[in-house]
């Protein structure tokens, strides 16, 4: 028997310190690889905040430079209203000469590039007139050039969100399998633990995976026993005139609406099985052996219990340990 035993507990626990191993070295592995993404997709945020201000800047240049054009349109206009006056003044005063040339004209141009007309006007009225209109074509020239920077910069924009998207997308899907291998690896460890347990007591069938951490159980139970307190043990009892140790565990799960057979036996096979280390209060605790439970009682806490002892006893506070408790369970 006891080879038996040492066989059922050290193939699983090889196979399953194998499957544990294998899972942290996935981890390993993904969390470099996550480390090395979370570093590339932080370089694509700045990247892509850098694209954008280089945009805003060149959009706040757009801007500046069409009020600017605005200003030499407006200066331009006066500064030919102005002469266009100078050259009408110039008639009315002088001969008739100035004003045909004025009519003969196709356009404002073609009128102050009249040499007779500039040495009528004066060199300084027709040039203040070009330097305008030069401003005006400097600041058309300079739109053009400012238009093939934003959209330059539009595009470099849109390539660096993709990348960052992109990297945060894969470093967000990293992270869940980062937490999806974690819980994994505590499964495997909880498997492998309960399985040498239970392969101790000649255990075969199939092992649960972890209880819920954020499950309280059922500690409701703990407060519903704690009224039975002192009432007599009685064999195959099931109510307050008396209760044997699964009749107790019956009556007070019935009390939160939870069916279960009389019989410690019965009532592990249908339970879930959890580790004695994982117990919550209101958990059973089961006393015996895999093929064959002989007593079971309610978990408190630490090794503290409620239950219905033996004949001549009553419903009390008990303790158990590792070596007379075999397993636990969870409705």
């Amino acid at each position: 028997m006891g080879l038996v035993v040492v066989l059922l507990v050290a193939a699983p626990a090889a196979s399953a310190a194998g499957d544990v191993a294998k899972a942290k070295d996935r981890l390993q592995a993904v969390e470099a690889r996550l480390s090395s993404v979370s570093t590339q997709s932080e370089i694509a945020v700045e990247k892509y905040n850098q694209a954008s201000s280089q945009l805003e800047a060149v959009q706040a240049k757009i801007d500046e430079n069409q009020r600017q054009l605005e200003t030499a349109r407006k200066n331009l206009s006066t500064a030919s209203d102005q002469l266009v006056q100078r050259a009408i003044n110039m008639y009315k005063s002088r001969d008739v000469d100035v004003i045909d040339i004025v009519f003969q004209a196709n356009d404002f141009d073609e009128f102050i590039s009249e040499l007779d007309m500039m040495q009528r006007l004066g060199n300084s009225d027709v040039d203040t007139v070009h330097a305008i209109a030069a401003y005006k074509r400097e600041i058309k020239d300079r739109r053009v050039r400012l238009n093939a920077d934003e959209k330059t910069a539009t595009r470099l924009v849109a390539d660096r969100a993709q990348q960052k998207n992109e990297l945060i997308a894969m470093q967000a899907d990293l992270q869940d399998l980062t937490g999806k291998i974690k819980k994994q690896i505590k499964k495997l460890k909880y498997q492998a633990k309960l399985r040498a347990q239970l392969a101790l007591q000649g255990y075969s069938g199939p092992i649960p995976g972890p209880v819920d951490p954020n499950s309280p159980g059922h500690p409701e139970i703990v407060n519903i026993a704690q009224q039975y307190f002192g009432v007599p043990y009685v064999w195959g009892g099931a109510s307050p005139s008396g209760f044997d140790c699964s009749g107790l565990t019956m009556y007070c799960y019935a009390k939160i609406g939870i069916g279960m057979s009389h019989g410690a036996t019965d009532q592990q096979r249908s339970s879930i099985p959890v580790a004695l280390s994982d117990l919550r209060p209101g958990d059973l605790i089961f006393f015996g052996n895999a093929s064959f439970s002989h007593h079971v009682a309610i978990f408190v806490e630490g090794t503290t219990c409620i239950e219905a002892p033996h004949t001549g006893d009553v419903v009390r506070y008990g303790t158990f340990t590792g070596r007379d408790a075999w397993i636990g369970g969870r409705f």
